[in-house]
């Protein structure tokens, strides 16, 4: 799925710039959604490119335990996280500009990286209560 350059560019990140590893927990389900197959396909692809990424395949339906572990509300659905889950998480398939915020999260988790500002790390710490916060992208 992922052309040779693309593929070549994106295993020199991760040589270059994974420091620890990154799990992703993929959901998906026996009879496929639209994007579910070709989204599982990426996955692997990109899981394959280095030893620190594991690829994790939960069925929706199936796995109801980790449906709720992970508040998962729809497929497919992408997990990113170390030991620690974030939170963060990407639904339908990540191609296009979505790619790049997947290998960008997939780097960030692996480094330990908090791209914010300290008065921007300053305002989260008085928040009181878990916000949640969705980005809808489309393609055009």
């Amino acid at each position: 799925m992922l052309p040779d350059d693309i593929r070549s560019q994106v295993k020199k990140q991760f040589e270059e710039n994974l420091k620890k590893p990154v799990k992703i927990v993929y959901f998906t389900q026996k009879l496929e959604c639209q994007f579910c197959k070709n989204t599982h396909t990426l996955l692997s692809e990109i899981s394959a490119l280095s030893d620190k990424i594991t690829l994790d395949v939960k069925d929706f339906e199936d796995d109801k335990e980790e449906v709720t572990k992970y508040n998962i509300d729809k497929i497919p659905a992408t997990v990113i996280m170390d030991d620690v889950d974030y939170g963060i998480r990407l639904y339908g398939i990540p191609g296009g500009y979505e790619f790049t915020s997947l290998i960008g999260d997939i780097l960030m988790i692996s480094k330990s990286e908090k791209n914010l500002s300290p008065k921007s790390l300053e305002k989260i710490a008085t928040l009181k209560k878990p916000i949640r916060i969705k980005v809808f992208v489309t393609n055009t």
